[in-house]
């Protein structure tokens, strides 16, 4: 039989300092090596029980930034619950104020705050933050964008899981850093996701944008936020809607009704109704074949009213995509769209 893990009920589930646990003679050096943890960082430990996710990420990284930093862009909106926006092994962004002189490292990317501007005129401070007129000259280059991107002030402090978490820049916030940080496929999805779920409006990334517009990056975001739409319901289809328009397409509708039939009325991913054109994202379909004669009847039914349908799989969106953007632009010439 092996042994049973030593694991002091005071470090059950938790994130903790190895040198302070040792220290306080709750563990030995040795026994940090078992099974029961799972080391994080340099000096940093967890309870192995725990999901390895961003969230755990977040947390052992505030373990080793000084009390004024606060979570920001992706790893901020994975807090706020979009699971999608950072994994465990992504890198966990962080803003501090250039003083506490912390720098990026392997999993942690340091964005640097500057001295703290008042909120912009028509903003309220909580929901869309004045952006500091900092330099922060770790944040990562972006085609067409300054490398300096100026992010969000400090919010208050988050409570997240029902345990203290680091702070964490409100949603609005987090959408501006996310775009300004990120790549437009990884940050339109996210944005999309934070609309969707009621964590920011349009409205409020407007007054946000406008705000800041000429601020190191405002322009980036402004159009970033231009990409975005609640209507969403997947990042896959997400990537696929800006990549279609970053390709010369109109920009299609999501989840445009279409009545059908008996009067039902359908929702293709996206669609020009001027052409009666529309893209269905094909995800695990081709596994459920409750699923796929589900799909096929929505065909049926969609073609029966006069639309001109076309699937896209995941596989062709990550490794065909000319391809598809090609017949996409077919289906729209076919129907009378003109360049």
């Amino acid at each position: 039989m092996p042994p049973r893990p030593h694991r002091p009920s005071a470090l059950a589930w938790q994130v903790f300092r190895g040198s302070d646990v040792i220290r306080q003679g709750l563990v030995t050096r040795h026994q940090l090596r078992g099974s029961s943890w799972i080391r994080l960082r340099h000096d940093v430990y967890a309870d192995a029980r725990l999901d390895r996710d961003h969230a755990l990420a977040c947390r052992a990284a505030a373990l080793r930034l000084p009390p004024e930093a606060v979570i920001a862009g992706p790893s901020s909106a994975y807090l706020h619950g979009i699971e999608h926006a950072a994994g465990f092994d992504d890198d966990v962004h962080v803003l501090v104020p250039r003083a506490c002189r912390v720098d990026s490292q392997r999993r942690l990317r340091v964005h640097l705050l500057g001295a703290a501007d008042p909120p912009p005129t028509g903003a309220s401070p909580a929901a869309t933050p004045a952006l500091p007129g900092a330099s922060p000259a770790t944040t990562p280059a972006l085609p067409g964008a300054s490398p300096a991107a100026a992010p969000p002030l400090l919010p208050p402090m988050a409570d997240v899981g029902g345990a203290i978490a680091p702070r964490r820049t409100d949603p609005t916030s987090a959408a501006w850093e996310t775009a300004v940080w990120l790549d437009p496929l990884r940050a339109v999805p996210i944005i999309d996701s934070l609309l969707a779920c009621g964590l920011t409006t349009q409205a409020a990334l407007t007054t946000v944008g406008t705000a800041n517009a000429d601020r190191p990056g405002g322009r980036r975001a402004t159009w970033v936020f231009g990409l975005a739409d609640p209507g969403a319901q997947s990042p896959p289809e997400s990537q696929l809607r800006v990549r279609l328009v970053l390709g010369g397409l109109p920009r299609p509708v999501t989840q445009h009704p279409i009545r059908v039939a008996g009067g039902l009325v359908l929702h293709p991913d996206l669609a020009w109704p001027e052409f009666r054109v529309a893209v269905e994202y094909d995800g695990r379909w081709h596994s459920d074949p409750e699923q796929l004669h589900r799909d096929r009847r929505r065909l049926n039914l969609l073609v029966g009213a006069g639309w001109l349908i076309l699937h896209v799989t995941g596989r062709r969106l990550h490794n065909d995509f000319p391809a598809v953007l090609g017949e996409v632009r077919s289906a729209l010439l076919s129907r009378g769209w003109r360049r």
